[in-house]
């Protein structure tokens, strides 16, 4: 054991346990199912009285703490308009910023509005996946302002400086990822409390948000949730046959085993010295009939009839068997009523898409095929305000909003119509079934508009977020009741 200058013995300095690295904010994707475990984390980190979550940072036993203490009272004292590097604790634990891997649904939707929490941040921006905005990385510098006008909003609020790094720094990581910002979608949603950081990308543009309150500000996920209506599409020619799943915001090409490639795979000519012979057969498992001599080929349109009605085969036996959704063709006109004839599957749709798509970019034939489907999209809308109107004059609807509000939580909702952009401040206690509004936001008050919309969903109600004029009565809220 070493000596100091005055003769006394000195322990020797340790090591701090561990690999010298602090937890960094690193992101990866967590799966819905994840969610659930993901929403059961709590404040603690000791696993028992004698064990600790690999994350924390162990002090070494021979540590100056008396050195440590007066930089963490520096700390402390140091100005708030200082970089987060500067003033934060890098002694607490870290989180990693986790993605919700997939489309917004209502599963992950569910999983969100059932997570409450004393300190729930909402973080909404628009963002870009192509052009002069992903270029100049606007995207990042607004990320970035949005982060530090969360800091001071929590500091605001006499939160400790220490739990706000811990809040917000899986963020501030994200800035240094130049693959996340260039491979952005329209909009990002992230959802920060003390022990998790969770983001969405979003296929729809939103407004930028900062909410900070007891659960998760929900609304902007609502023109996701809410337009949950699909459409297979079928783009074929002589030469091939491409499956399509898509929504009202993208579509996506399903592999099919066995689809035929092209009239080829299917009808088969060979010349053999003067005879042409003729068969038919499938590479995708089935073996049509077999033609040979001289006249026994069908006409080219019965040939075209049979590879269809493969394609046909092929689809139903995989895909399309136990489906009601529409079925769009995309095809040069000929070939679509030859098709409509032979197919089995129930709901192919009036309108159709008319052209050669064999080289088309599947970008092109979504844009083309969302404008056609429109109509669909907005059918389930359409009937939910039918319902209202008609039992308008009834107890079974009601634009009150102290009658409403309650009627989502107790599951008495089956369509909610929430005015887009509005907000409700106020309280509600589902014990006393007491509302409180309020004008202006009050010190513990809630969006009850997005309460609400939470409710609905969590009771397998259908919301709809409408433009104000489009409201069914003169209210930034409504609702089609199950029952009195």
């Amino acid at each position: 054991m070493p000596k100091d200058q005055n003769g006394k013995f000195t322990p020797i300095k340790g090591k701090p346990s561990g690999n010298g690295k602090e937890g960094l904010g690193l992101r990866r994707t967590i799966s819905p199912e994840e969610l659930a475990t993901d929403l059961a984390m709590t404040d603690k980190y000791a696993m028992g009285p004698d064990q600790l979550q690999p994350a924390v940072h162990m002090r070494h036993p021979n540590r100056d703490t008396a050195k440590k203490a007066v930089q963490q009272q520096g700390v402390r004292e140091a100005s708030s308009d200082k970089i987060i590097e500067e003033t934060f604790d890098k002694e607490h634990p870290a989180i990693a910023a986790r993605q919700l891997s997939g489309r917004p649904d209502k599963e992950v939707f569910t999983g969100l509005a059932g997570q409450k929490s004393n300190l729930s941040l909402s973080i909404y921006l628009p963002t870009h996946s192509s052009g002069k905005e992903v270029n100049e990385q606007q995207d990042l510098i607004l990320f970035k302002n949005m982060l530090q006008r969360s800091q001071k909003l929590l500091e605001e609020r006499k939160i400790d400086p220490a739990q706000i790094q811990k809040m917000l720094q899986p963020g501030f990581d994200l800035l240094r990822d130049d693959q996340f910002w260039l491979n952005q979608q329209e909009g990002l949603a992230c959802f920060i409390t003390d022990n998790s950081f969770r983001y969405l990308q979003l296929p729809v543009a939103v407004q930028e948000q900062i909410y900070c309150n007891n659960s998760f500000m929900l609304t902007p996920l609502l023109p996701i949730i809410s337009r949950n209506e699909q459409f297979y599409l079928l783009a074929f020619s002589k030469h091939n046959a491409k499956l399509f799943l898509a929504d009202a915001f993208g579509m996506q090409e399903i592999p099919v085993e066995g689809m035929p490639n092209g009239m080829d795979d299917v009808i088969h000519f060979e010349e053999k010295g003067d005879k042409q012979l003729f068969r038919t057969g499938s590479s995708g498992g089935g073996q049509g009939a077999n033609y040979h001599g001289m006249n026994s080929n069908p006409d080219h349109k019965t040939d075209i009839a049979n590879y269809l009605e493969e394609v046909d085969r092929t689809i139903w036996k995989e895909v399309l068997s136990d489906k009601h959704i529409p079925l769009l063709l995309a095809a040069v006109d000929y070939l679509q009523p030859i098709y409509r004839k032979i197919s089995r599957y129930q709901h192919i749709t009036t309108e159709t898409l008319t052209g050669n798509f064999e080289h088309e970019k599947p970008i092109n034939i979504y844009k083309q095929a969302r404008e056609k489907m429109e109509p669909h999209f907005g059918k389930k809308q359409q009937q939910a305000l039918e319902k209202y109107y008609n039992g308008s004059a009834s107890a079974l609807t009601s634009s009150i909003p102290d009658d409403v509000i309650p009627a989502t939580y107790y599951g008495q909702a089956d369509c909610l119509f929430v005015e887009k952009g509005a907000c409700l401040w106020g309280t509600f206690n589902a014990v006393e079934n007491k509302v409180a509004i309020h004008e202006t936001e009050q010190p513990g008050d809630e969006c009850l508009l997005n309460n609400a919309i939470a409710q609905t969903i969590l009771h397998n109600g259908d919301v709809f977020i409408l433009e104000r004029s489009e409201m069914p009565a003169e209210s930034s809220i409504a609702a089609s009741l199950r029952y009195a």
